[in-house]
């Protein structure tokens, strides 16, 4: 009878080590569930409070635009199902009714297989031919038809497919650095980086230091030097391997849901929020690529400056030589070692 009693608090124990364990794993789970939600909703707070976000309705007609578009029928465009081409667009409107410039156009390749990530600049002033309009500079396909618009003309004139985009407003960049690093982004500042007007205040010193989202903004859209948009994309460029660095980070991964949150409401995007953090994040997550690839359209040695029959100065270059740059650098195999430091880097003249 002893040892049946003693057996049966054994088994008793058990159960209620067993409750208890379970017990712990639903407190924890649910404090997890309830901590990612209130950050999400934190970080949806921060646009709506700021009023810097994205009209909603007009980014859901920008979606719609852009999936009705005019794609090239030609085989070239086509990339491996594991290559994503993301269109990333940095958009400086000020409010409604007012016409959406840009000064940075980009391509990110994720490629989901390899694990790799490409990423491509186009200069502003490049000289194209915009569909249904005619030559001009390429940000001027944004400022006519918004990110259809955009999209169809970098399908057409470099036959590249455009999988998706994202649109960040200037605000929304500032919020979003904030939140990814409250301490700031580290950067080397290459030189005295100042310039004032109605529109921009720069004054950032020379050296390496943490810069937050006002100034991060301020380094990666400043121009007014002896190379202009040239170092203005090695600066964009410098800016995007530091912020992958930092969303990397560990600190930085438990403020995903804030920022995300955020993004929802700074980001103009065809991708949904599952597509942003349980297919594309969590697997970026998983397996961080070392290096971004980078690029600049147009290369080296396949520009030069042009003046147009108005009296612009934009950059003429060869149509063919640009395409096939454009298809040679995203259907390549990524060199590991080459990263936004050794990017071309040639003054104009």
């Amino acid at each position: 009878m002893a040892e049946t009693r003693r057996i049966i608090r054994r088994r008793k124990k058990k159960k209620r080590k067993r409750r208890i364990l379970s017990s712990i794993v639903v407190i924890l789970f649910l404090s997890t569930v309830a901590y990612t939600t209130s950050q999400f909703i934190a970080g949806q707070d921060i646009g709506s409070e700021s009023g810097g976000g994205f009209d909603k309705d007009e980014a859901e007609k920008t979606k719609e635009e852009f999936e009705e578009r005019d794609q090239p029928e030609n085989s070239e465009v086509k990339q491996k199902d594991e290559k994503v081409n993301v269109l990333l667009v940095g958009s400086d409107s000020r409010g409604e009714g007012d016409t959406a410039r840009t000064d940075t156009i980009m391509v990110a390749q994720y490629d989901t297989g390899e694990g790799t990530v490409k990423l491509a600049s186009f200069m502003r002033d490049l000289w194209v031919d915009i569909p249904e309009v005619g030559y001009n500079r390429i940000n001027a396909s944004y400022s006519e038809g918004g990110i259809a618009l955009l999209t169809e003309t970098i399908e057409k004139n470099f036959g590249l497919h455009i999988d998706d985009y994202a649109v960040v407003n200037f605000n929304g960049f500032k919020e979003i650095v904030d939140i990814i690093a409250p301490d700031g982004i580290e950067i080397d500042v290459e030189k005295q980086l100042y310039y004032q007007s109605s529109d921009a205040d720069i004054n950032i010193n020379p050296g390496v230091q943490k810069l937050n989202g006002e100034e991060l903004l301020g380094y990666a859209r400043f121009r007014n030097d002896a190379k202009g948009d040239f170092n203005r994309v090695l600066r964009q460029q410098k800016v995007i391997s530091a912020l992958k660095e930092e969303l990397v980070s560990m600190t930085s991964v438990t403020k995903l849901p804030k920022t995300v949150g955020a993004l929802t409401q700074y980001v103009n995007t065809s991708m949904s929020t599952n597509e942003l953090v349980l297919n594309y994040g969590r697997k970026f997550l998983l397996d961080t690529p070392e290096n971004i690839e980078t690029t600049r359209i147009p290369a080296d040695d396949e520009w030069w400056p042009m003046t147009t029959s108005a009296g612009a100065e934009v950059l003429g270059h060869n149509e063919k030589q640009t395409r096939e740059t454009v298809q040679e650098f995203f259907n390549s195999e990524q060199d590991s070692s080459q990263t936004a430091e050794n990017t071309n880097t040639e003054e104009p003249s």
